[in-house]
């Protein structure tokens, strides 16, 4: 069926300026037509969107998700698409699905980013059929889709895979010259498939779950750089995409992971890096890294790109839940007991309490978590007096150090102890000033992991709303088309995928947004249930008004604040989207 979406402003994508047009859609998905009265011969068999005041743009790209897992148990992934979200990267930070057992797999992934393993781990025993990478993408092809996706190889995933779980995990083992030879063709084989390239973490924080290896760090973490420099060389070879998380505690590996981004051999590597944020402990080093970046890309002729959240980083947490307390050795002890008493004896013990003030209170140890327990806000407790106060402010009434009691709330109450803090950017000018940077790649939301940590799935949305609010107030920092293009096609290009365009021909993947209705709601904070996890609430923030439609492929998948009816049934709307590297 011919889709006309009506009297629309219309941005393309490009950061052309926009134009009043009306856009038509044929029946095989693709725009065949944009124009003032495009579409005015059309029949009566013709959907209609009514776009009158809104913006038309092309649908949104997340190049940060963890959605690995709810694919296969909520594939409409409505979370992201309702907010415009037409296409989402998989297998980020090292961590996919693409090959692996699935106990190996279910370790490795769930603890780091805050899934529950007790549903994914089952879930992967009775899902995982494919042996292969071009498997595995054919298998994601097979599931019906919301919005397209495009996937990477997760270092660890590819490390285990081929040396085993127990040796990737000892920093005593080195890969044979035959495992590194085999970790090299399963990212040329993966790159074949489709996936976009490599993802690797540096970063000692994040923790193995599980009985048999737990708290130990990802594989990724365990290898040299030797090992990551060789599978940069493969991703360089072949165009595609090298995605890493540098070492933020020692942070020895921000320059090296720069300079691979340098052209050997006249060809630069596309290096995707994390990330470009204002936080506390290094307030303003972010203007230094961009400065840097942008020297590398424009001198030394390097294709590097920090990924940046246009939004203030705000972090909800349940006791100690959260990766900010893998920073340091007295949390992950405490967060390697799942049992919730024992948690509390170890965190009342004298002796351990010593030791987290001592290693909490390190003023020369690199941290990401500023620790101001002046401005840490209590959200929720079964003592209801304590709501919307800091833990300084009953510490004070309490005649107590800070620190005691946040460790005392922390035994008494335990998970059912909720608080909420801002890590970083939590300064407005420079959340602009990161937005409009050129080194900066809009994303980092890590939609689908963190579930009760943080709610990033609208961030393009709220980033437009940042634009359009400067710009009514008389001191614009970025035009609407630029904001548009920064979460369109500068993303699909630098990733090389077809996507973030509206032209004749293109594949209509798009969203209708009334301008209007970017207003506070987009900021407001829910609690929604997560389909197929049990009870598990997550973090989310919706606003359907100012979304009118969606659509992937050609289709209306979300209009008027509801899903259409086959979402998440049919396979007409998303698709697995190749790299051109393949």
């Amino acid at each position: 069926m011919t889709t006309i979406i009506r009297n629309g402003t219309v941005y393309d994508g490009t950061g052309s300026a926009p134009v009043r047009a009306d856009v038509v859609v044929g029946d095989d998905g693709t725009i065949v037509e944009i124009g003032a009265g495009a579409g005015a011969d059309a029949g009566p068999d013709v959907e209609i969107v009514d776009a009158e005041g809104c913006w038309v743009t092309p649908g949104f790209v997340d190049i940060h998700t963890h959605y690995d897992a709810e694919l296969e148990l909520h594939p409409q992934l409505s979370e992201s698409l309702r907010h415009g979200v037409t296409t989402t990267l998989i297998g980020s930070c090292g961590l996919s699905l693409v090959v692996g057992e699935p106990e190996d797999l279910a370790d490795t992934f769930c603890r780091v980013e805050g899934i529950p393993r007790d549903t994914v781990l089952p879930l992967l025993e009775q899902v995982v059929d494919w042996t292969t990478p071009a498997q595995y993408v054919e298998h994601l092809r097979s599931l019906p889709l919301g919005p397209n996706v495009v996937g990477m190889l997760g270092h660890s995933t590819a490390r285990s895979h081929v040396m085993g779980l127990g040796r990737s995990l000892d920093a005593e083992v080195k890969p044979t010259e035959t495992e590194m030879g085999e970790m090299c063709r399963l990212l040329d084989e993966s790159i074949d498939a489709g996936l976009l390239g490599l993802s690797v973490n540096l970063l000692p924080w994040d923790k193995m779950g599980g009985d048999r290896y737990r708290s130990r760090p990802t594989p990724s973490v365990f290898a040299k750089f030797a090992e990551y420099r060789a599978l940069s060389e493969v991703c360089r070879r072949r165009d595609a995409v090298f995605q890493a998380i540098p070492d933020l505690q020692s942070r020895w590996s921000i320059a090296p992971l720069l300079d691979l981004g340098r052209p050997r051999k006249g060809r630069p590597l596309r290096t995707s890096l994390l990330t470009l944020m204002d936080s506390p402990p290094a307030m303003g080093a972010w203007k230094a890294v961009g400065k840097i970046t942008n020297t590398y890309n424009q001198r030394l002729g390097a294709n590097v790109r920090f990924q940046a959240l246009p939004t203030p980083f705000d972090l909800y947490t349940d006791g100690i839940e959260n990766p900010v307390f893998e920073e340091f050795g007295a949390g992950t002890q405490a967060l390697h007991l799942e049992d919730a008493d024992a948690r509390s004896q170890l965190m009342a013990a004298p002796v351990y309490r010593e030791m987290f003030r001592k290693q909490w209170s390190n003023k020369i140890a690199p941290r990401a978590y500023h620790r101001n327990l002046y401005e840490a806000r209590i959200v929720s407790c079964p003592d209801s007096s304590l709501d919307g106060r800091t833990f300084a402010e009953v510490a004070e009434e309490r005649g107590q150090d800070p620190l005691d009691t946040f460790l005392d709330l922390q035994v008494e109450y335990g998970n059912d102890l909720r608080w909420y803090s801002v890590v970083a950017n939590g300064n407005p000018e420079v959340v602009e000033q990161i937005m409009a940077h050129p080194a900066a790649m809009i994303g980092f939301s890590d939609a689908g992991a963190h579930l009760r940590n943080m709610a990033f799935y609208n961030f393009p949305l709220r980033m437009l709303k940042r634009v359009r609010d400067a710009e009514l107030a008389g001191r614009p920092f970025m035009p609407v088309e630029q904001a548009v293009h920064k979460l369109t096609a500068d993303i699909a290009d630098f990733h090389r995928i077809d996507t973030g365009r509206l032209h004749v021909g293109a594949r209509a993947d798009l969203v209708v947004i009334d301008p209007e209705r970017l207003d506070d709601s987009i900021e407001e904070i829910h609690e929604a249930e997560m389909p197929g996890f049990g009870d598990l609430r997550r973090l989310v923030r919706r606003n359907d008004d100012t979304v009118r439609a969606v659509m992937v492929n050609g289709n209306v998948a979300w209009s008027g604040g509801t899903p259409a009816d086959d979402l998440g049934e049919a396979r007409r709307y998303g698709t697995v989207l190749p790299s051109a590297a393949a």
